[in-house]
């Protein structure tokens, strides 16, 4: 009897063990498979196969397809069976970007260039510069300057020159409507269009017309407003002075003839003598 229950307990222990092992290979298999990450779909989006500046007009060759997961697809892109050749790119885009529909100017707009560029209700402009006024060639299109202009106020002598513009963005060079690459020497330009309003293109006529007109460049990130009084040849000839005063007066000599005194006075880089009567002291 105690033999053949040894025997029943070893086969009990044996149908355990079996039960055991498979339940436990179940188990690493589900969740093996559970590790194991279907593939993801893709779907080819269009991307810029070369910088593409404002104003270009996009060929077959700018272009180029990679895949991106669908699930992060973003909004404005193009995928194989829409097409971006002979749209006009209005925002510039880097080299194996995403060509989105808010860089592309309308499907109606097929010619590049400036007009392609300008942001609407407001105006293309060109101002007549030369190397110095042009900041030794250093603007290109993308930057933003301040316009000055130099002019006898009310038709005096004294001529003044103030700020009329500020933040005003650079659409095109010369004929050029894209940016120099980096490390290319400046460019001589005759000529450098402005993107104003109506009532700023007003203003940049009248002062190209009364005066002589100066640009000065803009930091990117710099697009604060700042009021100036304007310079006038007494404020300069003032500057860095010891005193506020406009005027320095100075006796020089203190001699009595016919009960007068000479006075030297020296306003700004002036000088000239008054006599002064005693009894008007």
């Amino acid at each position: 009897m105690n033999k053949y229950k040894s025997f029943l307990m070893l086969g009990l222990g044996i149908i355990v063990a079996l039960v055991t092992s498979v339940m436990t290979y179940n188990w690493l298999q589900k969740n093996a498979e559970a590790r194991v990450e279907k593939p993801r779909e893709t779907l080819n989006i269009a991307v810029a196969s070369i910088d593409l500046p404002w104003g270009k007009v996009i060929t077959k060759d700018m272009v180029s397809y990679k895949p991106f997961l669908k699930e992060s697809l973003p909004k404005g892109s193009f995928d194989e069976k829409s097409t971006v050749e002979g749209r006009v790119v209005i925002t510039p885009v880097k080299a194996d970007e995403p060509i989105f529909e808010s860089s592309l100017a309308p499907q109606s707009i097929e010619t590049g260039g400036v007009a392609a560029v300008i942001s609407p209700n407001k105006r293309a402009m060109a101002v007549k510069v030369d190397k110095v006024i042009g900041v030794s060639g250093f603007i290109y299109p993308g930057h933003r300057v301040d316009v000055l202009v130099t002019l006898s106020k009310d038709g005096k002598q004294d001529p003044v020159t103030k700020t009329v513009l500020e933040n005003i963005l650079v659409l095109a060079v010369g004929t050029k409507v894209e940016a120099e690459r980096k490390g290319q020497k400046p460019t001589e330009v005759d000529v450098i269009t402005l993107e104003v309003t109506a009532t700023e293109a007003e203003k940049l006529a009248h002062a190209a017309t009364e005066g002589k007109v100066q640009l000065a460049m803009r930091n990117f990130t710099d697009t604060q407003d700042v009021l100036t009084k304007g310079s006038t040849r007494s404020s300069l000839l003032s500057s860095y002075s010891s005193s506020s005063s406009p005027a320095k007066y100075r006796t020089v000599s203190k001699r009595k003839t016919d009960s007068n005194y000479s006075v030297e006075v020296i306003k700004g880089s002036e000088v000239s003598k008054v006599r002064i009567k005693r009894g008007d002291q």
